[in-house]
């Protein structure tokens, strides 16, 4: 339905969540203890905050980019003669590019080196984003924008490893708090940016607005970011990366197809060979030395509640920025320009929370930081349920804003904590583990809540679905945001007490 099919594109901007896991310090090292040294000094000079922001203009422009280019579908499908449904295909080329090449950053940083894996990943995403704004038709496009998915796999999770390689552990907090919030800006000045690209230009401007962005991140890394790695004698895992990937591509596709009317079949042939495929990859991962994606990482009890926690939110996460717009304009009649100065509240309140996240953490820690901040954003969530067009818009975005306060302190906290105990040597593979499950569960999130309203709508006979659809699409999600409150008590009092400075009393 073209209600669903415009919004889609929001699964290509990871919601502003994951954009810095962080953790483990340079001084612990990775596996090539002098290089590390050597990159120490120069690292500490420069200060974690230009390190954090160098790689932050990566992250920004993916933001941006898959924000803004929300409101130009209608435009680009009338250009490109062709229905604005089918621009679904472009969109899903991207993840399915996220899904088959994620799994293989981390080994790849350890090769050839984080920093040239990440200017590498920056050229190849602005090749895609001029190839892009080039195309003149869907084929044209779907390919560019898997050529921009590549890119886009290796720079979330390998900028991620540029920090926690480069930035003392006592300073990670500090450091994911610099790095996110540019990246916090692009949803802020995406749609209001992308209604007067359109407006005023050409929707091919969205892509090139990439090329200066991109350029000063990879000078900027490649002048100021040291080129730390790991264990280049590790071999690639050539059937574990297929596996994987076909694994991954199935149940995102399964997925998507699942909230579609008349595709119910495809969909669970794609979810059970989905499956299957990740049981056949659970197999051969416990045979071969070094796994492109480590199942034995969820031993490390940090890694494992961060992962298992972190994926009931990061589902909830990735259902409201889908459902809100839906709302407003299907349910509330509001205006796309409205609609999206409304839901900046959320992106606003999640910038503001960046700054006290450090003091936060150090006065109560991560675990009951994580339950009360969890709480509160799950309370947010099942709010919405009750939005109606008579509320006063200041009430609205107050709500979104707390919302999105909240829900961004959970963020840190899991991204922050997952590698709290992970070894060194292993650090590259975490976050290749951590980045694919943000996209994986993100993305579930969204089409459980297009499945819901597809359900409603079917029920309503209307075309559209109704309010109260929509109130039980967010009841649902808050009730999976609040069962992470089981996985968060499970932490210990002492968790990541090194990186967040907190001690428990005796």
């Amino acid at each position: 339905m073209r209600w669903r099919r415009r919004n889609l594109a929001s699964m290509s901007a990871d919601v502003g969540d994951g954009l810095a896991p962080g953790v483990e310090a340079i001084t612990a090292g990775s596996v090539k203890q002098p290089e590390v040294a050597a990159a120490m000094p120069a690292a500490a000079a420069r200060g974690y905050r230009v390190t954090a922001l160098v790689v932050a203009s990566a992250l920004f422009m993916q933001q941006l980019d898959g924000t803004v280019l929300t409101v130009a579908l209608p435009t680009m499908a009338r250009d490109l003669g062709t229905p604005a449904t089918s621009l679904s295909l472009a969109l899903t080329s991207y993840l399915l590019a996220l899904a088959l090449f994620i799994p293989a950053s981390g080994t790849l940083a350890d090769r050839f080196g984080s920093r040239s894996i990440f200017c590498g990943a920056i050229i190849v995403f602005l090749l895609g984003s001029v190839a892009c704004a080039r195309s003149d038709s869907l084929a044209m496009l779907v390919a560019a924008r898997f050529v921009q998915g590549i890119g886009g796999a290796m720079m979330v999770p390998v900028g991620r490893l540029v920090l926690l390689r480069s930035v003392a552990k006592e300073d990670m907090v500090q450091a994911l708090s610099w790095l996110v919030m540019p990246a916090l800006a692009g949803p802020i000045l995406g749609p209001p940016l992308g209604g007067l690209i359109v407006t005023t230009l050409d929707w091919r401007w969205i892509f090139y607005l990439n090329l200066p962005i991109g350029v000063a991140g990879v000078v900027g890394a490649w002048l100021l970011v040291p080129d730390v790695r790991g264990d280049a004698r590790v071999r690639f895992d050539r059937l574990g990366f297929v596996q994987s990937g076909l694994a991954l591509g199935c149940l995102l596709f399964g997925f998507e197809l699942s909230s579609r009317p008349g595709t119910g079949r495809v969909a669970i042939a794609l979810l059970a060979a989905g499956v299957l495929l990740a049981l056949a990859y659970v197999r051969h991962a416990r045979r071969v030395a070094d796994p492109i994606l480590d199942p034995t990482l969820m031993r490390v009890p940090t890694f494992r509640l961060s992962v298992i926690a972190g994926s009931l939110t990061r589902i909830t996460q990735g259902a409201q920025p889908f459902l809100l717009p839906l709302m407003f304009q299907l349910g509330f009649g509001l205006s796309a320009a409205t609609t999206g100065l409304i839901t900046m509240a959320g992106a606003i309140g999640a910038l503001a929370m960046k700054a006290l996240a450090p003091r936060v953490l150090r006065r109560w820690g991560f675990r009951d930081s994580l339950i009360v901040s969890g709480i509160a954003s799950s309370l947010g969530y099942a709010t919405c349920a009750f939005f109606r067009p008579d509320w006063p818009i200041a009430v609205i975005v107050a709500v979104l804003g707390l919302s999105g306060f909240f829900t961004s302190f959970q963020f840190t906290g899991y991204n922050a904590v997952a590698y709290a105990d992970v070894e060194p040597t292993r650090m590259s593979a975490a976050t290749s583990f951590y980045a694919t499950f943000q996209q994986l569960t993100l993305s579930l999130g969204i089409c459980t809540a297009a499945t819901i309203l597809e359900i409603g709508t079917a029920i309503g006979g209307k075309g559209v679905p109704t309010l109260d659809t929509f109130s039980v699409a967010f009841v649902t999600v808050a009730v999976i945001s609040m069962s992470a409150l089981v996985w968060n008590r499970r932490f210990d009092p002492d968790a990541g007490a090194a990186m967040s400075g907190h001690r428990s009393a005796p």
